[in-house]
């Protein structure tokens, strides 16, 4: 035997025919060995392939991101991306849908269309292809295209008009034609397109490289629309707030045959609307949701619906056990005219020079035939502004007399003759007042007519957005000579409202003083307090005071002569505000 002290004994990794090799060369020279295989060597070959097969991995999984992320998978850039609302799960009926009655009386024979479509048919009538609700924002189209399906019981389809174009050259064309596949599948069904003048907009205008996109997915939509019939049982609705930009030929009969239009609620409707809001939050008793409604004409429903529930959350900050009518007061106060900005610290000179800007606006409102009633007044920064004027109608008005306008002028420039009577300078803080003043006799004298001088004319296009591709090669339809007599025209409106407003404020210096006092006093005042202040001298039913958190600042007896205050960048809002907005 083979001397242990002689044994040697050693790992090495080598080939198999290396191996082969090695141990045919030991036989031959009768060296006794052992030769024997590691059983870790398939587990070594695996983990050198380890890191490779991991970085693989990772970029499989970030491939396929990235495909998803482009297109919901490389072979569904043309699928619709229609959202479908299953009848089981659309618990939306007419009974949530208040003042829009006309709206509803025209879209109850879709439903019973849907329900018993041989009703029609027997007797050769053909129900619309397309519906088109017209309205302003917030007025409840979308809630009403889902109330017919929730009504009639069927599949609810909806899409918006920019989720057609892509960035990839026809694919809005390819969703159009798919969202149609999907709807006659599951007829009978409602197909919701929202916002369609952002792909239905007239053709051969526009500048841009998405326009051909754009038009290309129109004409697949006006194709699919002759394409198919109203005995499958599919509906198209749609809905816009801008019809005038719709191409015609999406408007005509056989397309979309009926426009029906859902106009701002008027008194019953809003009492109708905050009824059905107010279901879901807890009122306080002797609470009249009729007052709320009078009080908030020219709101939409949205609007609406956001008065009931900044209401509902102030209720929920104070304490309360339910919401009362203060709350519901100051929540329409903000959701209008903005929120109090009790935190911005104002210099005394410019509270002194806010104050009497309002004063004068305030004192106007109520001197001045055929004017709005004056609702409050207030130096508390709301919103963009640092004061505010505000007034609300008594009634739901469409129409404007000459007198109401030219009333609304001299309104308008009470604060930069309050300034000017007052402190013997003028401040940059009537920039809106006199921007909303220009548009409104630019108007009375190029759309309404009510110039002497320029007659019953209209005169120039009404404005359109240079993106239509219309403005670029548009003229002017008048003469240079007519636009100088529209301009004195103009001027002349605004200079007469001037001077009435300069006559009346000096005439009544007394009072501009006393409410301009009681403001920087008290900070916010009604119409009422104010008609006290005018008829008495003072106030009978003072307010509380301010909070403690508020400056107080008394004027001083003679006011400084220049005082600045930031421009102003208020926008012109519907029926109810003036001020010196910061």
């Amino acid at each position: 035997g083979a001397n242990p002290a002689q044994q040697v004994a050693f790992r090495t990794t080598i080939y198999a025919n290396v191996a082969k090799n090695l141990e045919d060369r030991l036989a031959a020279a009768g060296v006794p060995f052992a030769f024997r295989m590691d059983s870790n060597l398939m587990a070594q070959t695996l983990i050198g392939f380890a890191p490779i097969a991991l970085f693989l991995v990772v970029l499989y999984f970030l491939f396929r991101q990235q495909i998803r992320m482009a297109g919901k998978g490389a072979l569904n850039f043309g699928k619709s991306k229609a959202r479908m609302l299953a009848r089981d799960k659309n618990k939306i009926t007419f009974k949530d849908v208040a003042g829009v009655e006309e709206a509803k009386d025209e879209v109850t024979e879709l439903v019973e269309f849907l329900r018993d479509p041989k009703k029609f048919q027997k007797l050769g009538g053909r129900i619309p292809k397309g519906v088109l609700l017209v309205g302003p924002p917030g007025t409840g189209k979308t809630l009403l295209a889902r109330a017919i399906a929730g009504e009639a019981d069927v599949p609810f389809f909806s899409i918006s008009g920019s989720d057609f174009v892509e960035m990839f050259v026809g694919v809005g064309a390819s969703r159009v034609r798919d969202m149609f596949e999907q709807g006659k599948k599951s007829a009978p069904c409602i197909i919701f397109i929202d916002e369609i003048d952002a792909v239905g907009r007239h053709r051969g205008h526009g500048v841009g490289g998405g326009h051909d996109e754009r038009e290309q997915t129109l004409n697949a939509l006006l194709v699919e629309m002759d394409g198919f019939d109203t005995q499958e049982g599919v509906i198209i609705i749609a809905a816009t707030n801008r019809p005038d930009v719709l191409d015609p030929a999406l408007l005509r009969p056989g397309r979309f045959d009926r426009q029906i239009t859902v106009n701002l609620p008027d008194v019953k409707g809003r009492e109708e609307i905050l009824r059905v809001h107010s279901k879901k939050v807890k009122l306080a008793e002797g609470v009249d949701l009729q007052v709320v409604a009078r009080g908030t004409p020219g709101y939409s429903g949205a609007e609406l619906a956001n008065v009931i529930n900044e209401a509902a959350l102030l209720a929920a900050r104070r304490g309360l056990k339910g919401i009362t009518l203060r709350e519901l007061e100051e929540s329409r106060d903000k959701v209008r005219w903005g929120k109090e900005r009790r935190s911005l610290a104002l210099s005394e000179k410019e509270k002194t020079n806010t104050a009497y800007h309002e004063a004068g606006h305030a004192l106007l409102l109520e001197l001045l035939p055929h004017t709005e009633p004056l609702h409050k007044v207030t130096i508390i920064p709301r919103g963009p502004s640092l004061g505010s004027t505000m007034w609300l109608p008594e009634e739901d008005k469409y129409t404007n007399r000459k007198n109401e306008l030219l009333s609304s002028l001299v309104v308008k420039m009470g604060g930069r003759v309050a300034e000017e009577i007052v402190f013997g300078d003028i401040t940059n803080g009537a920039s809106g007042d006199i921007k909303m003043a220009t548009n409104l006799s630019r108007r009375m004298v190029c759309e309404w007519g009510m110039s002497d001088k320029m007659g019953m004319v209209e005169y120039g296009e009404h404005e359109e957005y240079v993106f239509l591709g219309r403005d670029i090669s548009r003229s002017r339809d008048y003469s240079e000579a007519t636009a100088e007599e529209i301009d004195r025209e103009v001027r002349k409106f605004i200079d007469e409202a001037y001077d009435l407003a300069k006559r009346t404020l000096i005439e009544h210096r007394d009072h501009l003083e006393a409410i301009a006092k009681a403001l920087l006093e008290y900070e916010t005042l009604d119409g009422s307090q104010i008609r006290e202040i005018i008829e008495h001298g003072r106030m009978l039913n003072p307010p509380p005071g301010p909070p403690a958190s508020s400056v107080q600042t008394m004027p001083p007896e003679k006011p400084p002569k220049q005082v600045v205050v930031a421009p102003d960048v208020t926008p012109p809002l519907p029926g109810g505000l003036s001020g010196a907005p910061a």
